[in-house]
């Protein structure tokens, strides 16, 4: 049996352990989309708030993190399309520019920058991906909580308390998560080379 592990250093994110060609990028951007959206029906609607905690922003920034800044980039690029063209997989089911919109459009600088972390190693230890997510969770809310301020003619008191208070508990466990799961994913590739 032959192994796909190349390697590693502190330039490389997981996917570049596998065999590079246009085809793995395709399909990971698109398994990247995939995972987001399925994630996405993970949805537990919050009361008072028209945006329920999924499963979605532990997959972004998992993506991100996994597959890079650029990759990361586009499978979130490409989840925002097709969500806007009517593929019905943003949470709890529908599509197009919803009150959570921002969320998403949060998702995609969140994804960039976590990938661009995990460059620099960011993915390696449970203490700097724990600021790799706190810093990525930030930038989905720094995008996400004015967004709904504004499609949702709340005031930015009332959009903080309906977008980002309910959430802090649910997305300190989803950083908690993959903290354990990308260095431990690491660990496990070296011990493989």
């Amino acid at each position: 049996m032959t192994t796909a592990v190349a390697q590693t250093t502190p330039r490389q994110v997981l996917a570049d352990l596998l065999p590079a060609s246009r085809v793995r990028d395709i399909a990971l951007v698109a398994g990247g989309a995939a995972l987001t959206g399925l994630a996405a029906q993970i949805a537990v609607p919050v009361p008072g708030s028209p945006v329920p905690v999924t499963g979605q922003t532990f997959a972004a920034l998992l993506v991100g993190t996994a597959l890079g800044a650029g990759r990361g980039l586009a499978s979130l690029a490409l989840y925002a399309l097709l969500g806007l063209a009517g593929l019905p997989w943003f949470a709890e089911g529908s599509s197009g520019a919803t009150a959570s919109f921002g969320y998403i459009l949060g998702m995609l600088l969140a994804a960039t920058v976590v990938g661009a972390l995990a460059r620099r190693g960011a993915d390696r230890s449970v203490v700097r991906m724990a600021g790799a997510m706190l810093l990525g969770e930030a930038v989905i809310y720094a995008i996400g909580v004015p967004y709904l301020a504004v499609v949702a003619d709340l005031t930015p008191a009332q959009a903080v308390a309906a977008g980002l208070t309910p959430f802090l508990i649910g997305d300190a466990l989803k950083a908690a998560l993959a903290m354990g799961v990308l260095p431990a994913a690491w660990k496990l590739v070296k011990r493989e080379s």
